[in-house]
């Protein structure tokens, strides 16, 4: 039996990652969701790695003191559906015991597409902030044109931010979301970046109101998380 592994964060860029899962739980107040964190512990870390297709499982808990952000890899499709058939409901029986009512959303399922710097920092992210960006109507050539815009503004920046890590951009596979997984080394790094005057994390240059304004983007969310748990199959 694999035990499981904890560590530190996610390898965001990792090989051999066919799908994204990436899903919100509410547990509805700061204590209950420290409570679910240390559930999903204990319901994984008493148990051997439930499945090889399985490549890494992620926590983050939500400023917001009631949310987690669940990221998790996948060789494919088919790896996920036999482990929710055969593994997720004893391990979610078990955090529900231990933390009753947590309002599960999602998942949704992405593919991994771009990763790039977002600043000067190579430092361990202490927060991270999920962008999500939803379009209208599927158009996978449009979720990627989108990504390849930013990435052209974050190339035309005169100052990048100095709390910024890194940014990996997922699209959706019903083609009409993207999700960015950005890395910060401090929440308040991002909220200094936000107060730029640019609209978003950018100075106001003509590429950022391009990605602001793109055709057929139609509303998203931004939301910062503490980092709580990662875990992969051990040696």
């Amino acid at each position: 039996m694999t035990p499981v592994q904890f560590n530190s964060r996610p390898d965001l860029t990792r090989s051999g990652v066919g799908i994204v899962k990436a899903s919100t739980w509410d547990a509805g107040t700061p204590e209950r969701q420290r409570e679910a964190v240390e559930a999903v512990r204990a319901a994984w870390g008493g148990r051997p790695w439930p499945h090889p297709g399985l490549l890494s499982y992620t926590v983050h808990t939500g400023e917001d003191g009631r949310t987690l952000f669940h990221y998790s890899q996948w060789s494919g499709e088919d790896a996920y559906q036999e482990f929710a058939r055969s593994g997720r409901d004893a391990r979610n029986a078990e955090i529900d015991a231990a933390v009753p009512g947590i309002e599960r959303l999602g998942p949704q399922t992405f593919e991994h597409y771009r990763s790039g710097p977002l600043g000067i920092s190579t430092r361990e992210p202490g927060c991270v902030v999920v962008v999500d960006v939803e379009f209208a109507g599927p158009d996978p050539a449009r979720q990627r044109g989108w990504v390849d815009a930013v990435f052209e503004a974050l190339g035309s920046e005169p100052e990048p931010s100095p709390g910024g890590i890194a940014a990996h951009f997922h699209v959706g596979t019903a083609g009409d979301r993207v999700l960015n997984y950005a890395e910060w080394e401090t929440a308040q790094d991002h909220i200094d970046a936000l107060a730029s005057g640019g609209g978003g994390v950018g100075t106001l240059t003509p590429q950022w109101e391009r990605v602001q304004n793109y055709p057929g983007m139609t509303g998203g969310g931004v939301h910062r998380y503490t980092p709580a748990l990662s875990l992969t199959a051990g040696l």
